[in-house]
């Protein structure tokens, strides 16, 4: 039967008219009557206003308009919805497709196709069950569970996971928490050890000094006599974006030309990046600085393979000291002037490392999350090593070596991914002293990218482990003191390269997260939150600045111990990713505006012929052509902006099971618990999106 339009109720008012009315006489022969409304008999007639088809039409035209809108509505935002997906999971908009990622979680990627699948059919099944009347209430042959019968199985499975858990899973839990919580103490102290001894040295204002001025000579004024011969070595591989800063500030090194002999070593396998250096050294090769570019035909041992070839030149042997940059590193004038000065009258120091100073560290996040590590790093760490110990792990970069040291600790080395370690940890063995300038800073980068850093630490974390197994047999059997032999194997390879990724992973990103389901095994307040919070201050302490970001760079440190852990694993056990070796990744960063009027100035003064002088007419025309490519290529490209769910996720299961685990007496469980079902279907969704891609 079709439903009955009828709009008369549309018109119609319903509505009673007049207030109830009390009326009370004085007069006691009347009784006292109450009028709850005007009487029905009384009650005016209300003529229904005329409905014609006209007004009818309108309404009609009214609701169907309503109607129309809303479905546009839903079918813009379908429309919408199904854009984003298809940007996201099938073009990426810039982001390039790199295929040999696309191995990468797939047995998760299957987990949650599978139960996509699995919810599918089941839904599907309901569906089809309903409409061909199976539900019971049609069918009352089918048996379906009482209440109670459900609650009993329930009821018997619930207590036996209880028990299971109370008497297997949480005294497990407990003792490896224990175990972690050890740990955990031992590496505060040795934090907190370091931070004592860096305060000491500010309060007693102790630093390696220059005793006078080696460089003023009265008589051989002018003459060259007092500087030794020093070589300055820039290894590079494909840095397109820094080549050109580095060998500008290198070149302006305070330093007679005479004494001094510049290196670049590049390793690029882009012959146009080839080319472009090439061409930035022959500017300055044409200004009369001491500089020569070398080039490998076989690639091998990477940066170690770079070096060492470097050394084995034989113009190489007249040269007493040796000073090291990265591609990235741009070094004031005075450095020479700074750090060679040290090794005078001190035939026992065989390095003089300056300290990273960082041109981009308020890019963003990362940059100042990093910029606090790398700040407790070298006032603190290396500092203090410096000091008390005279030993520290040589940085790589922006150091200078005595280049008899180098050879007597049997020169640079190709079996592990941190050479700069090998080296360092060889010369000390040998009796070599080290000195660090905390004053005399160079400026560089940090990675401005999660997926740089991140390769970054790999490398940093897998390489020592590889080390450690290699050097223990000769640090063991070395003629160094007892003390320094327990100083290298305990502290700097034990407490600060394996223990520190290994608790720190184990115990806040697995032991805390299964407290939130295990309350049997629930950590103290001040494992969970007083120590973490003070370690954390005492790491921001070198970088105050850094204070208002204390809590995500806690957050970020337990994150990236995931990270950590795995790349001590792959270095300790010989694992394949423990050789790989990815050039970080550079911005380009420009680090003094003086740098930029240089480079302004000598596009002005210098012309085309000037700079190529010694060069062929072919090689004029490569060069021509690898310039217009380079004017070409410095149209503004948009960044694309790849947020890592997982590790966001992972920072945010943390959270939540800190703060439950502080809250756990106001009974708020189960509210955490359905927070984090959350968190893992957007970390599932992300991770199909990627697959997908």
């Amino acid at each position: 039967m079709a439903p009955r339009l009828d709009f008369s109720n549309w018109w119609a008012k319903d509505t009673r008219k007049g207030n109830p009315v009390v009326v009370t006489m004085e007069n006691p022969n009347f009784s006292v009557v109450e009028i709850d409304g005007p009487d029905s008999a009384f009650r005016p007639v209300e003529k229904s206003r005329g409905k014609n088809a006209k007004q009818v039409t309108w309404v009609l035209l009214l609701k169907a308009n309503r109607a129309v809108g809303c479905v546009a509505w839903l079918a813009t935002v379908l429309w919408a919805l199904l854009g984003a997906i298809k940007k996201r999971l099938i073009h990426r908009q810039g982001v390039t497709l790199a295929s040999e990622k696309m191995g990468k979680g797939k047995l998760l990627f299957r987990v949650i196709k599978v139960f996509l699948v699995t919810a599918l059919a089941i839904l599907a099944f309901e569906i089809v069950a309903y409409l061909q009347g199976w539900h019971y209430f049609n069918n009352p042959s089918l048996r379906i569970p009482k209440t109670s019968d459900l609650e009993g199985v329930l009821h018997m499975v619930y207590v036996a996971w209880l028990t299971f858990r109370a008497d297997y899973i949480a005294p497990l839990i407990l003792a490896l928490s224990k175990f972690c919580v050890l740990l955990f103490l031992i590496q505060s102290a040795d934090r907190t050890v370091l931070c004592l001894g860096c305060l000491w040295i500010k309060y007693k204002k102790i630093k390696p000094r220059i005793v006078g001025d080696p460089f003023k000579s009265d008589d051989l004024e002018g003459s060259g006599y007092e500087y030794p011969m020093v070589l300055v070595q820039i290894p590079m591989c494909n840095e397109k974006e820094v080549y050109e800063q580095s060998i500008s500030a290198v070149c302006q090194l305070d330093w007679p030309k005479d004494r001094i002999l510049i290196q670049v070593l590049d390793d690029s396998d882009d012959e146009s990046i080839q080319w472009l250096i090439k061409a930035e050294v022959t500017k300055w090769s044409q200004r009369g600085i001491n500089i020569i570019y070398r080039h490998r035909l076989v690639r091998t041992g990477y940066k170690a393979g770079n070096l060492k070839s470097a050394m084995g030149c034989d113009y190489v042997k007249g040269y007493e000291f040796v000073a090291i940059f990265d591609a990235d590193f741009q070094p004031n004038p005075d450095f020479l002037k700074q750090a060679v000065p040290h090794f005078k009258d001190n035939p026992e120091l065989g390095l003089v490392q300056a300290r990273w100073s960082f041109v981009n560290k308020d890019e963003n996040l990362l940059t100042r999350l990093q910029n606090i590590n790398l700040c407790f790093h070298f006032e603190v760490e290396q500092q203090v090593n410096g000091v008390f110990l005279n030993f520290f792990g040589f940085n790589g970069t922006a150091g200078v070596w005595r280049i008899k040291a180098l050879e007597e600790s049997g020169g640079w080395l190709e079996r592990t991914t941190v050479e700069d370690m090998d080296i360092a940890v060889r010369a000390h063995l040998n009796g070599w002293k080290f000195i660090f300038l905390n004053d005399v800073k160079v400026l560089c980068e940090v990675p401005e990218s999660y997926e740089a850093y991140r390769k970054q630490q790999h490398r940093w974390h897998s390489g020592p482990m590889q080390l450690f197994r290699l050097c223990l047999p000769a640090i063991i059997t070395s003629k160094i003191s007892v003390c320094k032999k327990a100083n290298m194997i305990l502290l700097f390879f034990l407490l600060r390269k394996l223990i520190l990724p290994f608790y720190s992973f184990t115990l806040f990103c697995i032991i805390l997260p299964l407290t939130m389901f295990v309350p049997e095994a629930e950590l103290p307040m001040w494992v969970i939150c007083y120590v973490p919070v003070f370690m954390s201050f005492l790491n921001i302490l070198p970088a105050p600045k850094s204070f208002p970001f204390i809590v995500p760079y806690l957050l970020f440190e337990n994150t990236m111990s995931v990270t950590k852990f795995n790349a001590m694993i792959s270095g300790l056990f010989q694992l394949g990713s423990s050789y790989e070796w990815v050039v970080t990744k550079k911005a380009g960063r420009s680090s003094e505006s003086d740098l930029l009027a240089v480079a302004e100035k000598d596009s002005k003064t210098m012309n085309q012929p000037q700079i190529y002088r010694g060069a062929s007419e072919s090689d004029l025309s490569e060069l021509n052509q690898i310039k217009e490519q380079k004017e070409a290529a410095q149209v503004p490209v948009k960044k694309v902006n790849k947020i890592y769910r997982k590790e966001l996720a992972l920072a945010f299961l943390l959270l939540t099971a800190s703060v439950r685990s502080l809250l756990s007496a106001q009974g708020v469980h189960f509210y955490f618990l359905l927070f984090q079902g959350v968190t893992f279907l957007l970390v599932g969704l992300d991770l199909i999106g990627e697959q997908m891609s």
